[in-house]
């Protein structure tokens, strides 16, 4: 019998085999590929709760996250994110992709927006003088593991969001496809402005108390540090 991560990657392989750029995988692959992810527990990858990337000794400077690259493919990438608690992975998007991720270890507020659009113009987002865009809050909650893997799609979702650790945790991600500058998906972070700090530029109708403007920085915040570990589960194989 094949292990766990190796059927993740088989799935993952069927399921992301032609879906490209802004395209999502049909609800049964969506449903199969889920499946699969809820099963999956810390001991399939190699990861525990003593292990040292969990830990942050240091007060003055913020938690580092560390990475674990399982697979990456031109159609989609796995990958785990181990945050020591109070990490953040700041509030980011994940343009034309449909994002899978799994909670494996600890705790993890999850907060995360979609783009409002322009009611006269559905493709078109609402703009603030300054460039920031609408966003209404699409999830603000604490997750824990075991619970049941979160979706993100293009357009919907919570396509952008932030990751807090509110103990030490692990999240496995499953990007399809995955990013690319040269294909036009390249990672934007964001900075979040009150949705009063502009008030000439909503429509009506198109915003409320769960609504906020998002700028995009010019790059990847300073207080975010992030390092590669060693990914020590089962083999995958690419047959």
């Amino acid at each position: 019998m094949p292990s766990a991560v190796q059927r993740l990657f088989d799935t993952c392989k069927e399921v992301f085999a032609d879906v490209g750029s802004g395209a999502v995988p049909s609800p049964a692959d969506v449903e199969r590929l889920r499946s699969v992810l809820d099963t999956l527990k810390p001991q399939d990858v190699g990861l525990s709760r003593n292990l040292p990337l969990f830990k942050h000794a240091s007060t003055n400077r913020p938690p580092p996250v560390t990475y674990l690259h399982l697979s990456a493919l031109p159609n989609f990438s796995i990958g785990i994110f181990c945050l020591p608690r109070t990490a953040v992975i700041p509030l980011h998007n994940h343009p034309g992709m449909t994002v899978f991720s799994k909670i494996l270890v600890g705790s993890m507020h999850i907060k995360s927006y979609d783009w409002v659009t322009d009611p006269q113009s559905p493709n078109e987002k609402i703009m603030s003088p300054t460039g920031a865009c609408l966003a209404k809050v699409n999830t603000d909650a604490v997750f824990k593991a075991p619970c049941e893997t979160s979706i993100l799609y293009p357009t919907t979702g919570g396509n952008i969001h932030r990751f807090t650790a509110v103990t030490p945790c692990a999240v496995l991600d499953v990007l399809g496809p995955p990013y690319n500058d040269n294909e036009g998906r390249t990672c934007t972070y964001y900075k979040e402005h009150a949705y009063l700090s502009f008030p000439g530029a909503a429509i009506p109708g198109a915003g409320d108390g769960d609504s906020t403007w998002l700028e995009a920085m010019p790059s990847e915040p300073k207080e975010l540090v992030v390092r590669g570990g060693q990914y020590t589960g089962p083999e995958i194989v690419d047959y």
